[in-house]
């Protein structure tokens, strides 16, 4: 027996639009029960029963109230049906973060531009490039090592004088370096801190170089330390040699403190340094990078910061220098030098160059490199494939450079005997890259949820580097400042959303588009054994409850199943899919849907998700109907819905929730007037699994906002009503939907199991005309769609109980000025007649 029959509802199939229905009025009930479809077959059963015997009448109002607590368990189980699918885990009434996590999602999966198949995620082996005589190298391995003492040649410092772009702030570090002969310079490594450096060293060291550039021994003067020994070695050296023996020479010393256990020169060795180099004439500069280590550094008398230098004056200079040298080999040619310069800058802003580089900030050796490819596309020396693979290939060097051999100095055995305490210093040396990744995944979330999540990758990576003993970690040891010049970083204001609530917030991204894919696809694709706590660190953020957290870190999973989808499902997709949590179950499933938007494993996920809709477990189907929602997990709209029809009618509607909500979703896509038409098949179905589903896909469609269901297609004309209810915010942009919307709608709100639910539904849609604020709300929406809904007399007079109960209502109770515009919209003129003023 039906939910219908058992009530004493509607027999199958659902009313046709066009069945009459008396009004509450007319059988003298009371104002608070709504209109009921079979009201005319009641009040006759009623009349028949004043001749019965007061046995008989007893026996029927007990079967009366029988049906009627029937209908409410059946109404009851409806609504059931109609809650959102994270509704089970943050109550039955309260608002869920689906909306916030859709938001997420669109957000994210800018960062990651699939549209390329995996172009923009792939990394360039367009490894070296012969310009002219000049050749360089695209890749961030250095070809040997570098010299680690004697004298800068002096050609590298004419070049320098000529080429060197002063830093904000150049002439108060050269001031400081006169007064004080010792300056520890702190920075980012690549920031052009060593050219500021060797700068600064041969301006006062001596006088420039005169204009044929032939100064002799000025090499002699500037000259590399061995960072072994540190400061004390170089004042030990220096005062052993004898005041005489360099006097005048300018010292520069890398000094590296990101080891386990390296520490930072202290001020007493700074100060001894000082002085001898005060007796010796001759000055030093001491470069260190940014970080908690550096800190005390830049508290003492000689630490100063060293900005980088700006990237337009960079370019310009290293392009300038590229086409004199051409235009100076060929004086004959013909070509000028500012028609050469016009045209590479020209060609720097072009979109695909600029889409190909990806950073927004570029260091001295990437403008170099930038510069020898525009030069040499000019000259007719590098095509335009090169052109586009060199800019490529960028980012991927810094990614490559940011982590090759970073726990290098953990392989070797540690020094404590057996039994001890380990390896120190492991979170420190692992906390910069576990925030490169961390903001790799949460690119656009908040500061303090990337940094939560960087200390939990943080514990993972120093497990798995040393599972013998539980790393240390550090309370107050960040250095939020040097994390963001580490990683190439910068903060901005914005607004998150918390539990339905906007609130400011202090977002963080990498300044460059490429930095995200280059980094997941660098420790992807070179280090493997890095996975393990990645995988383990993706199954933590997704128990996440943040919506900024879970959702970024499932699109991020699925750009790194796309570079190997082997690994991914059976080590991230799989496992969340048979979860017991709806959120992890999302994110599965927001991870194969990311996967399939490359072309090249779309047809893999789509097969998946097709079986799991036939044969998969009950988690399984779940999970594959929040993918058919996304709209890329099944080759048309009809199959996608095909599927979530088997989902849905399987086991007595028991996944009809997650089943009607993605059909939901589906009409946020272009084929809308598709999901209609199958939404009335559904309806008018002689069976009645079909028909629930039908029924609670038409109630759902009332109470889901566009902000849940908005697809990330560009320029979505739905995009600047994401706060409207969508079948408002369709009847707006899409007048050819109303009829279908309002049939359906008509259907849910004449059928007795969904009609309490439907006439719920239609109250959040009149109440949503006018905002909190007082602000004009979805009225046009409305204008467009109460006509189509309110055709017939029983129509109007249930829109009319509901307006008044809306005005009844002490909580929140609708003026009654509201209440009449709202009867206005769903009235046309040429049909009021006229009593609707005398009664109010």
């Amino acid at each position: 027996m039906t939910d219908d029959q058992q009530a004493g509802g509607a027999a199958e199939p659902a009313p046709q639009k066009g069945a009459d229905a008396r009004s509450p009025e007319a059988d003298g009930k009371a104002r608070n029960d709504p209109p009921r479809a079979d009201e005319g077959k009641a009040g006759g059963d009623e009349g028949a029963a004043g001749n019965d015997a007061p046995e008989e009448g007893d026996v029927k109002k007990d079967q009366e109230k029988k049906q009627e607590e029937e209908r409410e368990r059946a109404a009851g189980r409806f609504k059931e049906h109609t809650r959102d699918p994270l509704a089970e885990e943050q109550g039955e009434d309260g608002t869920t973060d689906l909306a916030a996590a859709s938001r997420a999602r669109r957000a994210t999966r800018m960062l990651f531009d699939t549209g390329r198949d995996l172009n923009s995620f792939d990394r360039s082996f367009f490894q070296s490039a012969h310009i002219g005589d000049i050749h360089l190298r695209m890749d961030a391995r250095h070809s040997g090592a570098g010299m680690r003492s004697g004298p800068v040649p002096d050609e590298e410092l004419r070049r320098l004088r000529r080429v060197h772009v002063e830093p904000r702030g150049y002439v108060q570090l050269r001031k400081a370096l006169g007064t004080r002969r010792l300056l520890v310079l702190v920075a980012a490594p690549g920031t052009g801190r060593t050219s500021t450096a060797l700068s600064l060293l041969d301006e006062v060291t001596g006088p420039a170089a005169d204009a044929t550039g032939t100064e002799p021994g000025a090499g002699s003067r500037v000259r590399r330390v061995d960072p072994d020994g540190g400061v004390r070695k170089l004042a030990g050296s220096l005062a052993g040699e004898g005041e005489e023996a360099r006097r005048g020479t300018g010292y520069l010393l890398e000094l590296s403190l990101t080891g386990p256990v390296a520490l930072p020169p202290d001020e007493m060795d700074l100060d001894g340094l000082a002085a001898v180099l005060a007796r010796c004439d001759s000055y030093a500069v001491v470069v260190v990078t940014v970080g908690s280590a550096a800190n005390p550094l830049l508290a003492g008398r000689y630490g100063k910061l060293c900005p980088p230098a700006p990237t337009q004056e960079l370019l310009t200079t290293r392009l300038r220098e590229r086409l004199e040298e051409h235009v100076a080999a060929a004086p004959d040619a013909g070509v000028r030098l500012e028609d050469l310069l016009a045209g590479a800058e020209e060609l720097a802003v072009r979109r695909d160059v600029k889409d190909a580089v990806g950073l927004e900030d570029l260091r001295p050796a990437e403008a170099e490199l930038l510069a020898s490819l525009l030069a040499g596309n000019q000259l007719g020396e590098v095509s335009r494939d090169e052109l586009l693979a060199g800019c490529r290939s960028l980012a991927a060097d810094q990614a490559q450079e940011w982590f090759a051999g970073v726990d290098r100095a953990l392989t070797a055995p540690p020094a404590e005997p057996e039994g001890g305490a380990g390896r120190p210093g492991t979170a420190a040396l692992f906390h910069p890259v576990a925030f490169r990744i961390a903001l790799a995944v949460l690119g656009g979330a908040s500061h303090s949820a990337v940094a939560a999540a960087a200390h939990l990758l943080t514990w993972e990576l120093s497990v798995q580097c040393d599972p013998d003993h539980t790393p240390a970690r550090p309370l107050f040891c960040d250095d939020p400042e040097a994390d963001l010049a580490l990683s190439r970083a910068e903060l901005t204001d914005g607004r998150l959303e918390v539990a339905g609530t906007e609130v400011p917030a202090r977002l963080i991204w990498y300044r460059g588009s490429a930095l995200p894919s280059a980094v997941l696809t660098e420790i992807w694709d070179r280090h493997f054994p890095v996975r393990a706590p990645i995988v383990r660190w993706l199954r933590l953020l997704a128990d996440d409850p943040r919506p900024q957290v879970w959702m970024r870190a499932a699109v991020a999973a699925g750009e790194l199943c796309a570079r190997d989808f082997d690994h991914g499902y059976a080590e991230l997709i799989r496992p969340l899919a048979e979860a017991a949590t709806p959120r992890r179950r999302i994110f599965a499933a927001t991870t194969l849907d990311q996967a399939a938007g490359h072309a090249s494993h779309r047809k893999a996920v789509r097969k998946l998700v097709d079986d799991w809709s036939r044969y998969g477990t009950k988690s399984l189907r779940w999970t594959a109907a929040m993918a058919l929602g996304y709209g890329n997990a099944a080759d048309t709209t009809e199959d996608a819905l095909d599927a979530l029809a088997r989902i849905g009618v399987r086991d007595d509607g028991d996944q009809l929730a997650v089943a009607s909500f993605n059909a939901v979703r589906l009409l946020a896509l272009p084929d809308g007037a598709k999901v209609l038409r199958r939404m009335a098949d559904w309806t008018h179905h002689k069976r009645e699994a079909y028909q629930d589903l039908g029924l609670v896909t038409s109630v759902r469609l009332a109470l889901t906002s566009v902000d849940e269901v908005l697809s990330d297609e560009p320029d979505s004309p739905l995009a600047d009503r994401a706060d409207w209810p969508l079948p408002l915010a369709l009847a707006v942009t899409r007048p050819e939907l109303v009829l279908p919307m309002a049939d359906l709608m008509w259907t849910a709100l004449n059928t007795a199991r969904s009609k309490d639910v439907a006439l719920d539904a239609l109250e959040s849609l009149l109440r949503s005309a006018v905002r909190r604020d007082g602000a004009e709300g979805t009225r046009p929406g409305l204008a467009a769609l109460l006509p189509a809904l309110a055709t017939e007399q029983n129509d109007r007079r249930r829109l009319d109980w509901l307006l008044r109960r809306m005005m009844n209502d002490p909580e929140n109770p609708l003026p009654d000025a509201q209440a009449r515009s709202l009867w206005w919209l769903a009235v046309p003129p040429k049909e009021r007649t006229g009593e609707e003023d005398s009664h109010g």
